[in-house]
């Protein structure tokens, strides 16, 4: 079948340095956009930390780069969740937990990561506010960090960036995506004058595994009608023989090669006198409402040359 046309929030790795100038320091956050804010000023001069009059400055804010975090996150700090004051690497970390199958129903949640409001260095242990400087140690708590979303990375091969229409961050770098206002959502850039809208295309449960795709960690799948779907589950469906969208039935791959052989099936096997009849059916590629000759194989749609179809009425 031929290859479907994927948008994947997924980015290329690159090789990521060990050491970072103080240039870079000081423009961490700002490279990725106005939306991923420096730490308060009233807690840490960062500026004068990472002065050239402070030789050590460097050396304390890198203190700990890429060793410390969970699966999800290289980072030096962990959060306490607002919800139920635990604490917790990360937020995905405290989903996972607090949706254990093995937990009482009753105390299974998420948690709101905007109402995110305390962290705790990995290195000093201290609970602060969340900012981007340690305010007892003075460590940089993770290379990228966005104010908005309470996020924290040390690994920025990861190319983040806060997309203010989404309001959270995605990654695989601003200059690769453009956010369409009608789907909801950030796509390649590669889709920007030919994919079809719809509506809120990422705000729902892939129809497959029912994971909510707007947050979802995996890679999603743009299907030719516009619906959205993980790219393994797609993957699987297809290994199953299954080349139609589970929500519109709409074909998800040129299926003209299996047209044809569907054609040569049915005109190698006419139908016996008295079955013979005719009977309406919808396309579900085209949409279009056509009477056609009855065949026990399949239903050609005269429109589209689809056999993509299904009976409505005799």
């Amino acid at each position: 079948m031929a290859e479907i046309e994927v948008n994947s929030f997924r980015s290329q790795h690159v090789e990521l340095e060990t050491v970072v100038d103080v240039a870079t320091i000081e423009n961490n956050v700002e490279e990725f956009g106005s939306r991923a804010h420096h730490a308060d000023d009233n807690n840490m001069d960062t500026k004068k930390l990472v002065s050239p009059e402070n030789n050590g400055g460097c050396e304390v804010l890198n203190k700990g780069v890429m060793e410390h975090g969970c699966s999800h996150y290289r980072r030096r700090c962990r959060i306490r969740a607002p919800c139920c004051n635990e604490i917790f690497d990360c937020r995905h970390c405290h989903n996972e937990t607090m949706n254990n199958i093995n937990l009482d129903p009753a105390r299974r949640h998420d948690v709101p990561r905007h109402e995110i409001a305390h962290v705790i260095c990995s290195l000093c242990g201290t609970e602060q506010e969340v900012q981007k400087i340690c305010i007892n140690c003075g460590v940089c708590m993770a290379r990228y960090y966005c104010a908005d979303c309470k996020l924290f990375d040390d690994d920025k091969s990861k190319m983040q960036y806060h997309c203010s229409g989404c309001g959270i961050c995605r990654i695989g770098g601003r200059e690769n995506f453009f956010h369409c206002d009608k789907c909801g959502c950030c796509y390649s850039v590669l889709l920007e004058n030919g994919h079809p809208c719809v509506e809120g295309a990422m705000h729902h449960d892939c129809p497959v595994c029912f994971e909510y795709l707007f947050e979802s960690r995996n890679d999603v799948s743009i299907l030719p009608c516009g619906h959205t779907i993980h790219r393994n589950c797609l993957k699987e469906m297809q290994e199953h023989s299954q080349y139609a969208c589970p929500l519109c039935s709409k074909s998800v791959c040129d299926m003209s090669k299996v047209w044809e052989r569907f054609d040569m099936e049915i005109a190698a096997t006419p139908m016996p006198e008295t079955f013979q009849k005719r009977i309406w059916i919808l396309c579900n590629d085209c949409g279009a409402n056509s009477e056609v000759q009855y065949h026990f194989v399949a239903q050609k749609c005269p429109t589209c040359n689809s056999y993509n179809t299904r009976k409505t009425r005799d």
